[in-house]
């Protein structure tokens, strides 16, 4: 009887701390974010602003080079590949995820991606001096691979860390990081302070300040403790790690939930990228993330902020004031992003999803009809900029931040990194192409494209209506429960020989005992 008191007793003082933000877990997922998503977001828009001035940096250092001038058909090549090599460079990061996080583990993935930044800052911050603007496009693929790393390890690391009750908000911050990237590299941008002739090498340069600060401060912070013990399996470490993160002793709720998520899967092994996509238990999980992360590039992000500088032309802005525009639609997708964080887990990630998915859906409807009566109605060019800035909320509530948080909670620990590589990879391919098809689909359709973002966003949102379950406040286990039923698997789980399962036997005594007591 004292047993099962004990039990209830531990239960219930851990179901009271499990929801609380302490200090240490809150430092580590602003480390994270600051030093890593922060950049993926800074890169994104930090060369809009100086482009005319890099480009004319390219064509000079041609000039002194040959003697003449560049032609402008070489100078579009060569600015296409510095925008271009990014997403590129993004995907070859996603495809990196898999060896690195099960061999370096999450917070080491996380440090050693941090030189990949450093190398690529310092190579963009002395471009200018050293007279090559080969470097430019070089850093620019560097630049790549880390956001392509970072935008998938950050959420994975944080994920596994949180709470199941803060796994959402949490899961979140790393987009609200990606925003406040953009944000200040539009304001660092304005021609006042780094957009400028003489400012831009140092603008491409800040990129490293950040991860010189996450390099310093992270090692203080514990690894993922379910990588500690599900991976590494060593208890104690991971015992420590939890210990830290919630700020109390008792985790063994926690950590027998992870030693039946281990049992569970025991039996498949490491999930690679092929295995994953041939095992059935794991079909519709794949086929989600999939369909997510397509939906949420192909919805048309990156075309909105494109035409957004014409819109806002169109409805009467002066051309100058028009960078300051952009800023006060970055501080929208911030302040979205931010509210995203709070809502998470009181509508869960479902909803937000399909409000999201269901508000771009009518603005690119709205923003079509918009563009094409605004030279013979008047106020048409009005409602543009309300469907630009409906569009922007929608995305940043939903389809921006919780594909993320998804891959994160469908997925176990064996299979986790995997599909990380394959929604990174995707998420990467469909913004690179973007990229390269639209200015081709603006040119034929006009103002028609975004009826394809809208058909996109439509079937995005039937889909995950009909297929995606909800998953806020469940644990791992409880949501690899509702997708098998889906799969049509039978989950493993011999409670009998879990009894037995704990690996160091002489120093966890307590936990075999607490964990018999409950089967």
């Amino acid at each position: 009887m004292k047993l099962k008191g004990q039990k209830q007793e531990s239960s219930e003082s851990s179901e009271g701390a499990k929801g609380k933000m302490t200090i240490p877990l809150a430092l580590v997922t602003l480390v994270s974010a600051f030093g890593s998503s922060f950049q993926y977001g800074y890169n994104v828009s930090v060369i809009n602003s100086p482009a005319l001035y890099m480009q004319d940096f390219y064509n000079q250092t041609y000039l002194d080079r040959t003697g003449k001038p560049m032609n402008s058909a070489f100078q579009t090549l060569l600015w296409s590949l510095t925008v271009s090599m990014f997403p590129l460079g993004g995907f070859f990061g996603s495809l990196m995820v898999w060896p690195m996080v099960n061999n370096c583990g999450r917070k080491g993935t996380l440090l050693i991606n941090n030189l990949f930044s450093i190398a690529a800052a310092i190579l963009m911050g002395t471009s200018e001096l050293a007279k090559t603007f080969e470097v430019i496009i070089l850093s620019r693929v560097i630049m790549g691979i880390y956001a392509g790393l970072a935008s998938n390890v950050v959420p994975m690391f944080l994920g596994e860390m949180s709470p199941k009750n803060l796994r959402g908000a949490i899961g979140v911050v790393p987009q609200l990081f990606i925003t406040i990237g953009i944000l200040a590299a539009q304001i660092l941008g304005l021609q006042s302070i780094l957009g400028n002739a003489e400012g831009w090498p140092v603008l491409l340069g800040l990129t490293g300040i950040p991860s010189l600060i996450q390099l310093l401060i992270l090692p203080f912070f514990p690894e993922s403790p379910r990588y500690l013990l599900i991976q590494k399996s060593n208890e104690e470490q991971a015992r420590k790690a939890l210990q830290k993160l919630r700020g109390w002793d008792d985790v063994d709720d926690e950590i027998e939930e992870m030693f039946q998520e281990d049992k569970s899967e025991k039996e498949e092994g490491q999930f690679t990228v092929l295995s994953l996509c041939t095992f059935r238990g794991l079909r519709w999980q794949l086929i989600s993330i999939i369909v997510m992360m397509m939906g949420q590039q192909l919805s048309g992000v990156n075309a909105v902020f494109y035409y957004a500088d014409r819109i806002f032309e169109s409805a009467g802005v002066k051309s100058n004031s028009i960078q300051y525009v952009t800023v006060s639609i970055g501080a929208i997708n911030v302040i979205m992003t931010l509210l995203a964080v709070f809502i998470v887990e009181s509508l869960g990630r479902r909803i937000l999803l399909l409000i999201g998915f269901l508000l771009c859906c009518a603005s690119c409807a709205v923003l079509t009809l918009a563009l094409n009566l605004q030279h013979t109605v008047s106020w048409m060019s009005y409602l543009s900029i309300a469907c630009v800035i409906l569009y922007i909320i929608g995305h940043a509530i939903g389809p921006s931040p919780i594909p993320s948080v998804l891959i994160t909670e469908m997925f176990l620990q064996s299979s986790r990194p995997a599909a990380f590589m394959v929604g990174g990879s995707v998420h990467w391919l469909s913004n690179f192409t973007v990229g390269l098809v639209f200015l081709y689909m603006e040119a034929g359709l006009g103002p028609y494209s975004f009826l394809i973002f809208c058909a996109i966003c439509l079937a995005t949102m039937v889909y995950i209506f009909f297929i995606v379950p909800e998953t806020k406040n469940k644990t791992f286990m409880e949501i690899n429960r509702i997708m098998a039923k889906r799969n049509k698997v039978e989950i493993q789980e011999n409670k009998e020989e879990l009894e037995d399962f704990h690996h160091v036997p002489d120093r966890q005594e307590d936990s075999k005992i607490l964990s018999k007591s409950r089967l």
